[in-house]
């Protein structure tokens, strides 16, 4: 197949949804497919509306004839017209991955009108690849049946080799709770919550290292900082910034617990990741989390919002190590359940080749009217 995918930016950026589009690319290449990337460059939201208006990309994405035409969804503003002026010129199908919709972001200056477009958008493509079946439920809110796949993404990015004997021994040691938050340091992720949570525990009772960018959004990064520093926390909180993934396998083997309270997860990539070092996850209590997370079994799915139970939940993995042993082995049991990244590639391929393809007729091939 000759594929096209439309991003902003580079595949090298480090979240959850760019790490999805680079596996699927890297895959699809192994398999001897052309995957050509159609990078516009990333900037604010307005000027993202402005792409839909650019001749010189419809005419290059025309002129490379694609059997079919990616599209990561964050790219929606860009590409609600854009997509118009595709179909004028050619004949292949536009797909759009979908990580999770802006519109189950919380409500901002804007939102209506962002809800909007990103219904336009979602309208005007031929079908879906789905990270999970939350995501494809949000998506079914907006539009009518169009062909889909949901495929999770790969568990595999980093390496997972522990035994239950280490998970055992690594329950009962040290006094403390080490607890690890992986992900990005933007509002989405709840940090902050996660903090307000932790200062209601006594500072000799916890540790928490927070791995992730802290350049993505400064101002927050910056409240962050300043409330670490007023609760006299500095001592108990460590921002590593973004780290090589040798790295991160080494903090999440020796740290207790993953907690990402997400306000909303597509799917929650970090979740199964920290599952493969035993980790249990306190995660998002919405969007694709449950899909990872069992209340109880292998973590916690928790409200950011209540800073008492998320309190709750941490002060009991503390005091019941017993309990945190057992969600540790069954995190890891979790894990194993999950596909790899080949098998998420290999069955969004056959979805592309089969339901998808045969749209643009007995020539699949993209002509140029």
């Amino acid at each position: 197949m000759r594929i096209g995918l439309v991003i902003y930016g580079t595949l090298d950026t480090v979240t959850g949804g760019y790490v999805y589009d680079r596996k699927l690319v890297t895959r699809l290449r192994d398999i001897g497919d052309e995957v050509h990337i159609v990078s516009l460059p990333a900037r604010n939201y307005v000027r993202h509306l402005l792409y839909n208006f650019a001749t010189a990309i419809v005419q290059k994405i025309s002129r490379l004839k694609f059997d079919v035409l990616l599209e990561d969804e964050l790219n929606h503003p860009s590409c609600i017209i854009l997509n118009q002026k595709l179909r004028s010129k050619n004949r292949c199908p536009i797909i759009s991955i979908v990580h999770h919709l802006r519109a189950d972001e919380n409500k901002r200056t804007g939102y209506l009108l962002q809800v909007w477009i990103e219904k336009k958008y979602l309208q005007s493509v031929d079908g879906f690849v789905f990270n999970s079946h939350a995501t494809a439920s949000s998506v079914g809110r907006f539009v009518g049946n169009k062909p889909s796949v949901v495929a999770h993404p790969g568990k595999d990015r980093l390496p997972s080799n522990i035994t239950h004997q280490e998970i055992a021994e690594r329950s009962k040691r040290n006094a403390k709770l080490e607890i690890v938050f992986l992900g990005n340091v933007t509002p989405r992720k709840g940090l902050t919550e996660l903090i307000c949570a932790l200062s209601n525990i006594p500072r000799d009772e916890w540790n928490l290292t927070v791995i992730g960018s802290t350049v993505r959004d400064p101002s927050y990064c910056r409240a962050v900082i300043e409330l670490i520093r007023n609760n006299g926390l500095e001592k108990n909180i460590i921002l590593t910034g973004q780290i090589p993934d040798a790295e991160v396998t080494r903090h999440l083997r020796k740290n207790h617990v993953l907690a990402v309270p997400s306000f909303y997860e597509g799917f929650g990539l970090a979740y199964i990741e920290a599952m493969g070092s035993g980790l249990p996850v306190i995660g998002a209590i919405t969007g694709g989390a449950r899909e990872i997370v069992e209340h109880g079994r292998n973590g916690f799915l928790s409200d950011p919002r209540n800073t008492e139970e998320l309190t709750g939940f941490l002060k009991a993995l503390n005091k019941d190590r017993a309990m945190l042993c057992g969600m540790s082995i069954n995190a890891l049991k979790t894990y194993h359940v999950f596909s790899n990244w080949d098998d998420t590639a290999k069955k969004i391929r056959e979805f592309l080749l089969k339901k998808i393809i045969p749209l643009a007729g007995s020539n699949a091939q993209c002509r140029t009217q």
